[in-house]
């Protein structure tokens, strides 16, 4: 059921005030280092808007004069910490690549800022077709404008001790707390360990039963949903129940090579193909299914573009001028240019090669970011931001870019050989790097425009302070991407020698992206198993869409988080299932435990708790990994070690296991039980 907007009782209220671009500012510095530590560890982000939302509320209400819309400004600016950070699935290619061996400020920081900003102008002209004119359900968005709906009759009713507010922020303090302290004695002092597996041969058939800890992918996976926790679960059985075991009973297992080393490498040099052709052809379909609206979308902007923005249009209607949208758009693609023209420079080419690979970089970049906005907002839409395949659009966004520099190639060969093969790749990447800042902050901005319809809001104020939300979090994406960088070390890309590599933060799209480019320009992409991807894929889509029809709807298979249950480490998805789990279990609970009168309002309840619950427990694991990374930086800059605070206690790797298991499962008792409280259920 749609949700309608409340009446312009606010007309009066202060929106974007300096307090709240300095709150929003902080939140989104938080949220993006969460963001940016968690994207690189297991691939996922988190939608920040609805925790941001809660936190604006708990802290502005000490002032007098606060309102639902300046909360909501908030809202929107730290939104960008939760999409923007996505450009993490792309950039650390470039060190995985050995082009890099950092991470330039200033390179970084204007691609960030140039296609997070086109990535709101490009979305404006949609907001009336898919926002007020629309039945897309925009769930994050409706959930964030009923909580500041909350927030605002609990500051009416003079009641601030027992405010949604509060009691949100106190979820999400308490979920950041134990999060915090479980990962600080998992990566600082290390007396419990992250992940536990149990290894078994049958025959020469190699497999393994994966168990991971971390309390992060737990509150991911109770915000993920059964659906694509059961997705994931099938992902693993097909790459641990099916391909590893017939790979390595069909490969000869070197004799100086332990068994788990093994099944590791067939899993890494062939079973993640499967994943990547899976994850490949989900995307494909989700934009072919979302063709006709995005067609329709580009229409729209034209026509808005065209009809341009009248003076005596109500408060609430009100979005960026046309003039001031082709201004910004003017100055962000020069800045677009000026960045490629950096990344160019370094390779020293040919002056007009140069200039030939600036012009076809920034424009396919805006061509192909235009063209993906409206595709994007429309999945936020359908699914939500968190539950959009970015990640795929990255993909089809790399093979594009880098297919039109092979044709440059061919045409000017030195291209192709300059440091050694290397730059073509790089410069692919770093394009593509710029397409997913457009394409995620377009995903974002409509779900925000969604959540200031529903208060009434003022468009244009929303839109400032998201543009101010990807500056902020642009800023701070560099130093943090280089804290962790120093300090941890990515898969295939460690700063030293002497680093333990089993701390090195998997970076798993960025990996699939550096594989996916090199193969095009190498012409040794490791098609076989892609192929294989591809046809799982394909029967999966058939599946799924059967089964929606069949379930009216009620049943799906989400085909891409199949292919990440084949392309991510098995110790990071299984904790992503059990929260999905987690979080049906309570949902059925509660239903049935529920009279008839309390039902929805208890589910409701639930789902809020749990959703800032949940939160917070991605919020403090995150957290403490980069305070962990300052630590560790320091120590190794003065020449120290890389687990400076470890106990390095002997013979302690089982008990630490079994500490690790412990504390999952208590988190999940204590997760449980506070949700359940909620509500009238509380056995």
């Amino acid at each position: 059921m749609q949700v309608q907007p409340i009446g312009d009782m606010y007309a009066n209220h202060k929106e974007l005030t300096l307090r709240g671009i300095i709150l929003g500012a902080l939140i989104t510095v938080i949220f993006t280092a969460s963001n940016v530590y968690l994207g690189l560890k297991v691939g996922l982000t988190f939608a920040s808007s609805i925790p941001a939302a809660v936190i604006s509320m708990a802290v502005l209400k000490f002032a007098k004069d606060s309102n639902i819309l300046e909360n909501n400004i908030v809202q929107t600016q730290a939104s960008a910490a939760g999409t923007l950070s996505s450009i993490i699935f792309v950039l650390p290619a470039l060190l995985m690549l050995g082009y890099w061996t950092g991470f330039p400020f200033w390179q970084t920081t204007i691609l960030c800022i140039a296609g997070g900003i086109l990535g709101v102008i490009f979305t404006i002209p949609l907001r009336y077709a898919m926002v007020v004119n629309s039945d897309l359900p925009y769930p994050e968005g409706v959930a964030a404008a009923e909580i500041l709906r909350a927030g605002e009759q609990d500051i009416s009713d003079d009641t601030p001790a027992q405010s949604d507010a509060s009691t949100g922020a106190k979820d999400i303090v308490i979920g950041g707390a134990l999060s915090g302290i479980v990962a600080f004695l998992t990566g600082g002092l290390r007396v419990l360990a992250d992940s536990a597996g149990y290894w078994f041969k049958a025959g020469s058939a190699i497999t393994q039963l994966p168990m991971g800890f971390s309390l992060a992918l737990l509150g991911a996976g109770y915000l993920v949903g059964v659906a694509g926790g059961i997705a994931i679960l099938l992902g693993i059985i097909i790459a641990w129940g099916a391909a590893v075991p017939i790979l390595t009973s069909m490969t000869p297992q070197p004799s100086d090579m332990e068994m788990s080393a093994f099944a590791m490498k067939i899993w890494k040099e062939n079973v993640r193909f499967i994943g990547a052709g899976t994850i490949g052809v989900a995307a494909i379909w989700t934009l072919l299914t979302l063709m006709k609206p995005m067609i329709e979308g580009l229409k729209i902007s034209m026509q808005a573009l065209k009809g341009g923005n009248s003076s005596n249009l109500s408060r609430m209607e009100q979005d960026l001028s046309p003039k001031v949208m082709i201004g910004w758009t003017v100055v962000m693609t020069l800045l677009l240019a000026i960045s490629f023209y950096q990344f160019v420079a370094d390779a020293s080419l040919p002056a007009g090669l140069a200039w030939l690979l600036v012009l076809v970089c920034t424009a396919v970049t805006f061509i192909i970011g235009f063209l993906v906005a409206a595709a994007c907002g429309y999945m936020a839409g359908l699914v939500g931001s968190s539950s959009s395949p970015i990640s795929g659009i990255g993909i089809i966004s790399i093979v594009v870019i880098s297919l039109i520099l092979l044709l440059v190639g061919n045409a000017y060969p030195q291209l192709l050989t300059t440091g050694d093969g290397k730059f073509v790749t790089a410069l692919a990447l770093f394009c593509g790097s710029a397409v997913l800042c457009v394409a995620t902050i377009s995903n974002d901005n409509l779900q925000d425009l969604k959540t200031g319809y529903l208060v009434k809001a003022t468009p244009w104020r929303q839109q400032v302070a998201l543009m101010i939300g990807v500056v902020v979090g642009a800023l701070v994406i560099s130093p943090i991407l280089e804290l962790l960088y120093k300090a941890y070390g990515f898969t295939g890309a460690l700063p030293r020698p002497d680093m333990d590599a089993s701390q090195a933060l998997g970076a798993p799209q960025a990996t699939l992206m550096t594989t996916i480019a090199k193969g095009i320009f190498a012409h040794n992409l490791n098609w076989d198993f892609i192929l294989i991807g591809v046809l799982i894929g394909a029967v999966l889509i058939v599946a799924d869409t059967l089964l929606r029809k069949t379930s009216a709807g009620k049943y799906s298979l989400p085909v891409l988080a199949v292919g990440m249950g084949i392309y991510l480490p098995p110790t990071i998805n299984m904790p992503i299932f059990i929260g999905s789990v987690l979080a049906w279990w309570i949902k059925n609970r509660i239903t049935k435990n529920s009279a008839a009168a309390q039902r929805e309002r208890n589910l409701k309840l639930a789902e809020r708790k749990g959703t800032l619950f949940a939160a917070g427990l991605i919020v403090g694991e995150s957290l403490i990994g980069v305070i962990m990374a300052f630590i560790i930086a320091a120590s190794v800059t003065t020449g120290g070690s890389d687990a400076p605070l470890s106990l390095k206690l002997a013979n302690w790797d089982n008990i630490a296991q079994w500490l690790g298991l412990l504390a999952f499962v208590l988190a999940i008792v204590i997760l449980a039980r506070r949700v359940l409280s909620s509500t009238k259920t509380t056995g």
